[in-house]
């Protein structure tokens, strides 16, 4: 099985015992909890890889003095 395969299913269950463990206490989960919002992560994490990928930057600590 291929390393990949083997940590995201790893996080997957991470994140389904988080979640049950929020729902046992009676807190809400720190995430969305609408497919918007899911969708919305998701967005993020693809405009993220996208600029990486591309190769495009902005050097802040650079710009703010010498």
């Amino acid at each position: 099985m291929s390393t990949n395969v083997v940590l995201a299913s790893l996080a997957l269950c991470t994140g389904f015992l988080a979640g049950a463990a929020f729902a046992a206490v009676g807190v809400p989960i720190p995430a969305p909890p609408t497919v918007t919002g899911v969708l919305g992560i998701v967005g993020i994490y693809l405009g993220f890889r996208a600029v990486e990928r591309l190769g495009i930057g902005i050097d802040l600590v650079a710009g703010l003095g010498p």
